[in-house]
């Protein structure tokens, strides 16, 4: 057993520090009453906006993960700026798209302080375009230098979040995290996942945004069920905390006898927590959803044994780390197939979804800066960049399911659909139609 566990420990360190490329977290500052006044910062004949990518490359060569080859990125940047400026730029400006690489081996509070300072000091952008940022002081850095942020990580953000830092906080992508977990939360029970349990484990990223979330919404949720929620609150500041927070929560679950797991958060506590199970010979029936990255395991089953995928139910709203082409048809949606025709047009093909993962965030967050940014008139900032934004209730995610934009929203993704582990394929799937998230 202590063997296992020193191997699962292993194990855990190197998902740990690097998984934080798959999954696309610091006190918070209140940001509010940005003036509308003059334009925001690089803006004048162009609107400069900074794409950040997460080197994927290098984290397939380090760890040795079975990764579908992203592209590449910055050619995929270069042609959605192209698109954007043949189409009449942003609001008549041209798009100054600029590309920055991130490592994730050494990503740290730290580590998004300096790339916070880099983008708005040094490159002094309008905008940045996030896909893999988790620490939780990046955003706030962002807002308190009044720079817009395109967000297309898969970390916890709620309407708390997004207005405190409004006007300066966006998802392109993905849905707001509040109605997420309501939507989970209501669519195990539909499926039977608690029936005849008293109590259900909950491993929790331990950060500002997720803890109000679980506590106010979460926990009195399943107590309107009947349950009792032990929750294993992880620390994701860095891989020794991330591994002993799972390690903890696993052996607390399975000394109680806990058989049902659900993850709130996202952060890569799913993958770490199914390796140091696995150590402890513990196999509880696991919730996942797109915050857990299902098509990680999918393809990478040493990090969690595939038995432990069994019975595996929950949502998904990101078609392109969820489930495989042969269940969704790839592209489907109109904006999906919108973006894959932009790309086609510059000589770039994708032979799967998954390989267009991080593309289609791109696609999202320069069509999004597009459609709003030609709506304003006077200033171009922020503020009323934002006020242009919230008039778009057609505008439809390519990467994610959906569209959910108006007045108050700030994410666009508004759809999900059930997501279940299929034994068969061996694979994820989904079931039924897309289902709005409340």
């Amino acid at each position: 057993m202590e063997r296992d566990r020193s191997l699962a420990a292993r194990s855990a360190a190197v998902i740990a520090s690097l998984v934080v490329a798959l999954f696309g977290c610091g006190a918070l500052a209140s940001v509010n009453g940005s003036a509308t006044a003059g334009d925001g910062p690089g803006v004048g004949s162009s609107v400069k906006v900074v794409f950040v990518a997460v080197d994927l490359a290098a984290v397939a060569r380090i760890t040795g993960f079975n990764l579908a080859d992203a592209g590449d990125l910055e050619a995929q940047m270069q042609a959605m700026e192209d698109w954007v400026n043949a189409d009449g730029g942003v609001g008549g400006r041209l798009l100054d798209a600029v590309y920055r690489r991130y490592d994730p081996a050494n990503d740290s509070p730290a580590a998004e302080e300096q790339l916070c300072n880099e983008i708005t000091q040094d490159d002094r952008a309008f905008a940045a375009v996030l896909t893999g940022q988790l620490q939780a002081n990046a955003r706030p850095c962002y807002a308190a230098r009044k720079t817009l942020v395109l967000d297309a990580t898969l970390v916890a953000t709620d309407n708390a979040l997004f207005n405190r830092l409004a006007p300066y906080l966006w998802n392109p992508s993905f849905p707001e995290y509040s109605g997420f977990v309501k939507a989970l939360i209501s669519t195990l029970d539909d499926d039977g996942y608690f029936e005849g349990r008293t109590t259900v484990g909950v491993v929790a990223a331990d950060n500002e945004v997720n803890r109000r979330v679980v506590e106010k919404q979460a926990v009195p949720m399943l107590r309107k069920l009947g349950l009792e929620a032990e929750i294993g609150w992880v620390d994701t500041t860095d891989q020794g905390s991330l591994f002993q927070g799972n390690d903890q929560a696993a052996l607390t679950f399975r000394t109680k006898k806990i058989d049902r797991v659900m993850f709130l958060g996202g952060a890569r506590l799913a993958s770490i927590f199914g390796a140091v199970a696995a150590a402890q010979s513990y196999q509880p029936r696991l919730a996942l959803s797109s915050f857990d990255n299902p098509g990680f395991f999918v393809n990478n089953p040493d990090t969690l044994p595939p038995s432990m995928l069994a019975g595996a139910v929950g949502i998904g709203f990101n078609p392109s780390q969820d489930v495989p082409d042969s269940e969704l048809p790839f592209p489907s949606s109109e904006a999906e197939k919108l973006c894959v025709d932009i790309y086609a047009d510059a000589g770039i093909t994708f032979v799967s979804r998954e390989a267009a993962r991080v593309a289609l965030t791109f696609c999202d967050a320069a069509r999004l800066l597009k459609a709003a940014g030609d709506k304003v008139t006077g200033p171009f900032n922020a503020t009323t960049w934002s006020d242009a934004a919230q008039t778009l209730d057609d505008f439809e995610t390519a990467a994610g399911l959906g569209a959910a934009l108006g007045r108050d929203s700030h994410a666009v993704a508004g759809d999900y659909r059930v997501l279940r582990y299929d034994e068969s394929c061996p694979c994820f799937v989904y079931e039924g139609d897309n289902v709005p998230i409340p």
